[in-house]
Order: structure tokens, then C-alpha cells, then sequence
């Protein structure tokens, strides 16, 4: 039989064999992770970055796209939202033959002079939407006839709205206490100045027409306040 000896020398060589079979296989392995790619892989590769970078435009130009109609909403919307606003500030356009402003009554239809006054007394004082929108008086003279001058509604004291007091005959704030007479001019304080004037006339259509007062104030003797 063999000795103790030998069969120790055999153990060793078997296991440095195995050794160099591992270290050989690692550096193949390592030889192969950089050697250079088959064609097919290159070929494969290259398709699949040409696939990505053509992605990417198709995605660059889909969220143009998006953006250009998320402007153009907004735009529609804000645009919408500010024509009411912008038009509310604009005085109302011209209507009649005479180039003045339509009057009109509280639903917005034009007010026509015969029908108006086949419907009021003589020295009727009633509101109707006027120059700018702001309510201004008819009045109705005691012949049944429009007087030549409407009274702009808002108080020169702090622009409450004075209602007409046929009892007392004058126009009588309720907010602090200031008093017109049926002409508009200023009988108690403590308003400052009369109420605004307007011209009041009859368009050849029938239709009764506003047009802003420039001429003197009658009342004051000096130019209307509100030119």
C-alpha cells in the first residue's frame, strides 16, 4: 500500500489543477466581456437607439401639440371672460336718427315718445336708463309734452340714487338728506352741486334719445360740472 505521504502529494496536485481550471475560466470569461460584439448584436443596438431617439421626437412634437392647444383654451378663456368686462366699461352705442342714446325702461327696450307719454301725467318725473347707463329722469312738461333736458339720477353727494317726491315736489335723498328742486338744482345740502344734465329729445323714428349737455348750466349760470 501506498504511505500517508503519497497520498498527500496526489491531494495537492488534484487540487491545483482545479485551481488553474477556475482562474482559466475566469479570465476567458473576462476576455470575452470585452471582446468586440457580433454584427447581429451591433445591428440589433443600433436599431433599437434609432427606435428610441425617433420616440422621442414623435413625443417632443405630441407635447408641442398640447401645449399649443392648452394656450389656445386658455386664451378662448380668458378671452371670453374679458370681452363682458371690457364692455361694461364702454358707453352704449348710438341709436336713433338724431345720433343720440336710445332711453329705455328697467327690461332694456327703447322708450318711444308717444306710447311713453300716452302712459304718464303731465309733470310725471319717472327713471330710465340713460347716457352710460346711469338712470336719468323724463319729465313730462304740464303741456303732455317732453321737457328738453333729462336729470341724471345719482346724487352729487355720495352717488346714492334720489327718488322724485311729487308731495313735496322735489327730488329727496334718502341717504343723507340732500334735496333738489324739480329743475335738479341743489336746495339743501349736503350735496355740493346739481344733478347732472342730459339732452332729451325725439329721434325721427319716434324713439327718445339722451345726448350729453355741453352747452352752460342754466341752473348755475357757469359750464356743467360734469364736461
Amino acid at each position: 500500500g501506498r504511505s500517508a505521504k503519497d497520498e498527500t502529494h496526489q491531494f495537492t496536485i488534484i487540487a491545483k489543477m482545479k485551481l488553474l481550471s477556475v482562474v482559466a475560466a475566469a479570465l476567458f470569461g473576462s476576455a470575452a466581456a470585452f471582446a468586440p460584439s457580433p454584427m447581429g448584436a451591433r445591428g440589433s443596438v443600433s436599431t433599437s437607439l434609432n427606435m428610441a431617439s425617433e420616440e422621442f421626437y414623435i413625443d417632443q412634437d405630441r407635447r408641442n401639440i398640447m401645449n399649443l392647444i392648452l394656450v389656445g383654451s386658455a386664451a378662448v378663456t380668458v378671452g371670453g371672460l374679458a370681452v363682458p368686462y371690457i364692455a361694461f366699461f364702454v358707453p352704449p352705442g348710438a341709436g336713433g336718427g338724431s345720433g343720440g342714446v336710445s332711453a329705455k325702461n328697467a327690461l332694456g327696450d327703447d322708450l318711444f315718445a308717444k306710447e311713453y307719454l300716452d302712459s304718464k301725467p303731465a309733470g310725471d318725473r319717472s327713471l330710465a336708463q340713460g347716457l352710460k347707463g346711469d338712470a336719468t329722469y323724463l319729465i313730462v312738461k304740464e303741456d303732455k309734452t317732453l321737457e328738453s333736458y333729462g336729470l341724471n339720477a345719482v346724487c352729487t353727494h355720495l352717488g346714492c340714487v334720489v327718488p322724485w317726491s311729487a308731495p313735496n315736489n322735489k327730488f329727496m335723498c334718502p341717504c343723507h338728506g340732500s334735496q333738489y328742486a324739480p329743475t335738479g338744482a341743489v336746495v339743501r345740502g349736503p350735496a355740493p352741486l346739481p344733478l347732472a344734465l342730459a339732452h332729451c329729445d325725439v329721434g325721427d323714428d319716434g324713439k327718445i334719445l339722451f345726448s350729453t349737455w355741453t352747452e352752460e348750466d342754466f341752473r348755475t349760470g357757469g359750464k356743467g360740472w360734469w364736461n
